[in-house]
C-alpha cells in the first residue's frame, strides 16, 4: 500500500526547545492510524507540521507523493487535509449548520472553477451534521452547544471538506460514554473513505480503532506497530503506559 503522508528527519525547534526532532513517518493510504505519547511528547506539534499550521524547522514532509514542505495552510487543505484542533475551534455565534456551510465553501466554490448551488453547500452541510449525529442541531447556534458536541461539530466541518486525510487531535474529550461508542463507530465509517491520524489519550479508544500506533516521546518516535505490540513494548509501557520496565 502506497504511503499518503511521509516525513523525512522533519524537525520544530521553539527556541531551545526540540519539540520534533528529526522524525521520519510513512502513512499509509486507507490506514487509521493513532499517535499517542505523555503530555509534552510532540504530538501535537508533529501533526500541526503535516497540517501547514506550523512550518518545520527542518526535514520534509511528501503528501501523496508531493513534497508539501513549504506549502501553506489553506492550499494542504484543498489538497485533501482536515485538521480537527485540540482546543475547539468553531464559530460560535454562528449557528450549527453555518459552521459546517463555511467548511463546505471553502472546498467546494472554485473547484475547478465550477459553482456550487446553496442547495448543493445546504446538502453537503447537513450530510456531514446527520454523520456526527448532530442534524437535529443545525439551527442551534454553535457556542450554545455542550462541549461534547463542539467536538462533533468540528469533525463535521472537517468532513465537510471531503479530506483524503483526517488528522483528529483529542476528538473524545468532553463526550460521553454513548457518544465515544458513536465517535468509534463514525471513524471506522470514515475510515472506509479516508485516511485518519488520531492523536488520543483515551485508550480503549485507540485500542478499538487503529490499526497502527505510532509512539512518541521527546519529540522522537520511540515505538510502532499494532495495538498488541504497543501493548507489549516495554519501552512504551515506561514511558506512556505507567508500568516500570524490566531491571
Amino acid at each position: 500500500m502506497s504511503a499518503l503522508v511521509e516525513t523525512r528527519g522533519l524537525g520544530r525547534s521553539f527556541g531551545g526547545l526540540r519539540a520534533v526532532d528529526s522524525v521520519d513517518f510513512s502513512l499509509p493510504e486507507g490506514e487509521i492510524r493513532a499517535i499517542i505519547g505523555p503530555n509534552g511528547a510532540g504530538k501535537t506539534t508533529f501533526v500541526s507540521l503535516i497540517c501547514g499550521r506550523v512550518a518545520p524547522t527542518d526535514g520534509t514532509i511528501s503528501f501523496d507523493g508531493r513534497d508539501i514542505t513549504g506549502m501553506p495552510a489553506d492550499r494542504r487543505v484543498m489538497a485533501g487535509i482536515a485538521y480537527t484542533f485540540q482546543i475547539t475551534s468553531i464559530f460560535a455565534n454562528l449557528t450549527v449548520e453555518e459552521n459546517v456551510t463555511l467548511a463546505a465553501m471553502r472546498r467546494h466554490v472554485g473547484r475547478a472553477g465550477k459553482r456550487y448551488s446553496p442547495a448543493a453547500l445546504r446538502q453537503a452541510s447537513l450530510s456531514a451534521l446527520g454523520r456526527v449525529g448532530l442534524r437535529d442541531h443545525a439551527d442551534a447556534v454553535a457556542g450554545n452547544l455542550a462541549y461534547g458536541h463542539q467536538r462533533l461539530l468540528e469533525v463535521a466541518m472537517g468532513l465537510a471538506l471531503e479530506p483524503r486525510l483526517l488528522v483528529l487531535d483529542e476528538p473524545t474529550q468532553g463526550l460521553s460514554d454513548t457518544e465515544i461508542e458513536s465517535f468509534i463507530a463514525l471513524v471506522r465509517e470514515i475510515g472506509q473513505q479516508a485516511t485518519v491520524l488520531l492523536i488520543e489519550h483515551n485508550m480503549p479508544v485507540v485500542m478499538a480503532l487503529a490499526e497502527q500506533i505510532t509512539v512518541m516521546d521527546q519529540g522522537r518516535i520511540i515505538a510502532e506497530g499494532t495495538p498488541d505490540a504497543i501493548r507489549a513494548n516495554a519501552a512504551v509501557q515506561q514511558a506512556y503506559l505507567g508500568a516500570p520496565a524490566d531491571g
